[in-house]
């Protein structure tokens, strides 16, 4: 595998910044690139295709394209990049080699189209000799499943309980599919992540114009509390009461 012709690393802080880097992004993005995207469940994947979905002027609407693996957003006459590109996106997922990559024909559109690949690491490199890799690291991410694992459930059924004394005449039985394994869910958690991006290839000699993540805003004091803010009450004094005076003194 060919080395990286350069490497940058952002930091983002909520959901929404990473959808505005992956629109500048797109908005600079051609007909024929690949992109490869790699991040945990949860990562902010589908956010981040969603941002170039919109830079590109694409329809609307992208989710994870799991169960159809391949899913085709046409571009919008009356869109921002009218005649654009139109973006394919796909889920390797549970592709496990190059030739299974190769049976969805996604030749048939690279060069018409920007095809984005999630978890198409060591899959889809033949598919262009350039291509840019996008890692998504959440802060509070675990780690990356294994996608063969994922598929067939028998890891979960290993793990389920390990040592534990089996009755007799016992037989093995195919587990069924965690359904907690995957998480369809379009929306990302809105949380700090770090996003890697890495070029390959004579297209990407230089990196794209990316927009920088707007600072954050300045604490603001908290207000003080009623406890604090209330008038402060004089202690009580040990001093002795002047005398009265004589005039009303048996009063």
């Amino acid at each position: 595998m060919s080395q990286a012709a350069w490497e940058r690393t952002l930091d983002v802080r909520t959901a929404d910044e990473t959808h505005a880097l992956a629109a500048g992004l797109g908005a600079q993005l051609q007909a024929g690139d690949l992109l490869v995207l790699t991040g945990e469940l949860g990562a902010g994947k589908t956010t981040f295709v969603q941002g170039l979905g919109e830079g590109l002027g694409v329809r609307a609407g992208i989710i994870s394209p799991t169960f159809v693996l391949v899913r085709i957003h046409p571009n919008l006459p009356e869109g921002p990049r009218p005649g654009g590109p139109d973006l394919v996106h796909v889920d390797a997922y549970r592709l496990g080699s190059a030739s299974e990559i190769d049976d969805i024909d996604l030749e048939n559109t690279m060069d018409s189209a920007v095809t984005v690949v999630e978890w198409g690491r060591g899959r889809v490199e033949h598919l262009s000799e350039s291509r840019l890799e996008v890692d998504l690291l959440r802060s509070l991410g675990g780690s990356t499943p294994d996608p063969e694992a994922a598929a067939s459930g028998t890891a979960a059924h290993e793990a389920a309980a390990p040592g534990a004394a089996r009755p007799e005449n016992s037989v093995d039985t195919p587990a069924a599919p965690t359904p907690e394994v995957l998480n369809f869910d379009t929306d990302d958690d809105d949380e700090p992540r770090t996003i890697v991006i890495r070029g390959f290839g004579p297209r990407w000699v230089d990196p794209p114009v990316l927009p920088a993540p707007a600072p954050p805003s300045p604490a603001v004091p908290a207000p003080p509390s009623s406890a604090a803010s209330a008038a402060p009450v004089p202690a009580a004094s040990d001093e002795t009461a002047p005398p009265l005076p004589r005039s009303l003194e048996g009063n």
